[in-house]
């Protein structure tokens, strides 16, 4: 029965014929050998030598480099290469056969092929992009390769791949990806007051720093909020930037920006008067001015300021009835004195008993508000010298200023008339019969008031009913 012989190499994968003597030639044997090369080379034998499976190495003895010869010989174990001898060839874990599994002895005293065995290699992985690897024992079998990425990356895929006795790699190729957002900050939040006699403040600021995590480029930031140096309301305001980089990641920042306004206490307005004022009508610099009704003067400072210490400056005056001067020299004396303060209606009448005169004075008397509301001022001139009455109110005129009244506008004493005189001393509507007030005020109304006196008349519509 065979006998089963092993035989293992040590570093290449060959095979070796070891001669039993080392003469140059071997007699039969059709061989040199080459130390120096794992090939043999064979020449051609001058005649076939005789077979005799009784000698023990007919064919020399197989050597396998980092692998082993499973042989199986007719003449048993002691017989490693004899006559017939048949061997498995296989190489050790990580060496791949180049050749021939299964070789036999032949007559002409060599192996019927030749094979060898090869260091199993995968191939050099390629490097990935923002990325690297370290292996443990290069492009060999077992080796393990881990990968890595870039600061600002990360890894996604396989973390490592071994090669594989096929040769090739374990796992897939991984990429790194940039996911991280940019580094952004933003300026400190700032608050400010705003300018004297204005209710905004111009903020300025410096743009924020922005860096990216991964490759270091930026492709936009974009503002939210008004741009710097603008001019800010009074409040708080959210300033948002916000930075993008190549991947499309972001990340935003903010900070506010706060605007106070100094104001001073709310003026009320006089008693009988009102008030107009510039700005807010409350904040720092802003001027407000006292205004008096018509048929009152006012007393004192004619307007105050807002000051830093968020105080008024002066003190409040106040409007006192008006009081007229009837003891002057002449009319336009007398006039000077309603002169952009008050509207006269002058009433001319031949006697006290002059029928319309009586129903005009009756009429007028029941609207003293309204009058009173829309600056209007009655005078009268009643009757013929020597007994001819001038009076406003209670006072009376002279005889002098009654003829001078008379003379600048036109009035006769033959019949009742009247005229409707605006603030500035112009003749601005005639009456030759009585009218009613709401005539009188409706033409007012509409044609004599001041945007002030307007805003004032929408405020106290209801003030007479």
């Amino acid at each position: 029965m065979a006998s089963q012989l092993t035989q293992r190499g040590a570093l290449f994968l060959l095979f070796f014929l070891t001669p039993a003597v080392t003469p140059t030639w071997y007699a039969g044997s059709g061989y040199y050998p080459d130390e120096s090369y794992n090939e043999v080379y064979a020449e051609e034998v001058p005649q076939a030598p005789a077979l005799d499976y009784r000698v023990p190495r007919w064919c020399y003895t197989l050597n396998i480099q980092d692998g082993e010869a499973t042989c199986y010989s007719p003449r048993g174990g002691n017989y490693h290469s004899s006559l017939g001898t048949r061997c498995e060839l296989s190489c050790d874990r990580g060496f791949r056969l180049i050749g021939r599994r299964s070789v036999q002895c032949l007559p002409s005293r060599r192996w019927s092929g030749t094979a060898y065995c090869r260091q199993m290699r995968c191939h050099a992985l390629p490097f990935i992009t923002s990325g690297t690897y370290t292996c443990t024992n290069g492009v060999l079998l077992d080796s393990r390769c881990d990968y890595s990425c870039s600061s600002g990356y990360h890894l996604e895929g396989d973390r490592s791949r071994i090669c594989m006795e096929d040769g090739r790699w374990s796992g897939g190729e991984p990429v790194c990806v940039d996911i991280d957002p940019p580094k952004i900050r933003c300026p400190h939040s700032r608050e400010k007051m705003a300018e004297p006699e204005k209710l905004t403040a111009r903020v300025y600021w410096d743009p924020p720093l922005v860096k990216d995590s991964a490759d270091g480029t930026i492709t936009r930031v974009t503002l939210r909020g008004p741009e710097p140096g603008s001019h800010f309301p009074e409040g708080e305001h959210v300033i948002r930037y916000t930075a993008y980089d190549r991947a499309y990641n972001r990340a935003s920042c903010k900070f506010i920006v706060k605007v106070q306004v100094r104001r001073c206490p709310t003026l009320k307005p006089p008693q009988h008067g009102y008030l107009t004022c510039t700005s807010a009508g409350d904040n720092y610099g802003a001027t407000c001015e006292y205004h008096c009704d018509g048929g009152y003067d006012r007393q004192g400072t004619p307007s105050r300021v807002c000051q830093s210490s968020r105080q008024w400056s002066g003190s409040p005056p106040i409007c006192a009835p008006m009081k007229i001067n009837v003891n002057v020299n002449s009319a336009a004396g007398l006039l000077d004195q309603f002169y952009e303060k008050q509207r006269l209606l002058i009433i001319s009448a031949p006697d006290p008993s002059n029928r319309y005169y009586k129903m005009q004075i009756s009429m007028l008397q029941q609207s003293t508000c309204g009058l009173d509301l829309r600056h209007v001022t009655i005078i009268e001139l009643v009757g013929q010298p020597p007994q001819e009455v001038g009076r406003i109110r209670e006072q009376q005129l002279s005889a002098n200023i009654i003829e001078e009244l008379r003379q600048f506008q036109r009035l006769t004493r033959s019949y009742f008339n009247m005229v409707l005189i605006d603030k500035q001393g112009i003749d601005r509507d005639r009456y030759m019969e009585p009218v009613t007030p709401e005539e009188i005020f409706t033409f007012i109304d509409d044609y004599l008031l001041s945007n002030q006196e307007l805003t004032q008349r929408r405020e106290q519509r209801d003030i007479c009913e």
